[in-house]
């Protein structure tokens, strides 16, 4: 069975079987309408600074969503996996062809994809809640590849933790223990000049917060994203695929 089969296969698969769960797909955009409707609501009388001077908060806060959307949904892109490793397709799939990579490569195509349409459809919702952009294409461009980078790296971040454990439980405990701190200790929610020196300092490793401020350049200021933000969610987008495989490959030969 070639390589191109199974990706297109596992891909074909991942979105049939997102698709006849409309229930989470829901869910998944009504989580972000709540907190931006929520928070943008709550804090609009939140001193941004002057970097921001001009925008509101929502304005503000509807690119950290978008990027909160696809870290929420990226780090479930494991708990599929535990199921179909329990069920043993994924052994068979991922052994179907020499090169397991494949599988994990259609999985991630599907997820992204769906996670970049779910960030679409935030910033339709939170324009219509009110919030203002001034997009550009070239900007919007690298943002989009900076948020497809990252929802590839925590995706197969997931995916290896579902592979080496093997179970729902770790991948609950994963979810819940390891979202809201990345969440926020990003400039997701507020800028680093509101936060603790130390915090501030924690945020600018975290790469949430460099998905939120490409986002924003592209779509609050019209700017192309510094290439220092992308570079390196493309390095942690090939670690953490090149560990999900080899851990994937070990599935295939049990």
């Amino acid at each position: 069975m070639s390589g191109v089969y199974v990706l297109r296969e596992t891909a074909r698969r991942t979105w049939s079987k997102t698709l006849r769960r409309p229930v989470p797909l829901t869910f998944s955009l009504v989580q972000p309408l709540f907190w931006m409707l929520i928070f943008g609501f709550l804090f609009h009388r939140f001193t941004l600074g002057p970097a921001y001077a001009g925008l509101s908060y929502l304005d503000f806060l509807l690119p950290g969503v978008a990027a909160m959307t696809v870290l929420f949904g990226a780090s479930q892109a494991g708990i599929e996996l535990v199921r179909d490793l329990q069920t043993g397709f994924a052994q068979r799939m991922a052994g179907a062809t020499s090169h397991p990579g494949w599988m994990l490569g259609g999985k991630m195509a599907a997820d992204v994809s769906r996670l970049l349409l779910q960030a679409l459809a935030v910033a339709l919702l939170g324009m219509l809640l009110g919030a203002r952009l001034r997009p550009s294409a070239p900007g919007l461009v690298v943002a989009i590849l900076a948020l497809a980078a990252f929802g590839v790296a925590y995706g197969c971040l997931s995916c290896w933790i579902a592979l080496r454990t093997r179970a729902q439980e770790s991948m609950a405990v994963f979810v819940h223990v390891v979202n809201m701190p990345l969440l926020f200790t990003s400039t997701a929610l507020v800028p680093t000049r509101q936060m603790p020196d130390w915090l501030a300092g924690v945020a600018r490793w975290n790469p949430l917060t460099r998905v939120a401020d490409a986002l924003r350049e592209a779509l609050l200021f019209g700017r192309v994203p510094d290439a220092a933000l992308l570079l390196p969610l493309i390095v942690l987008a090939a670690l953490c695929f090149a560990a999900a495989r080899h851990a994937m490959a070990r599935a295939a030969e049990d």
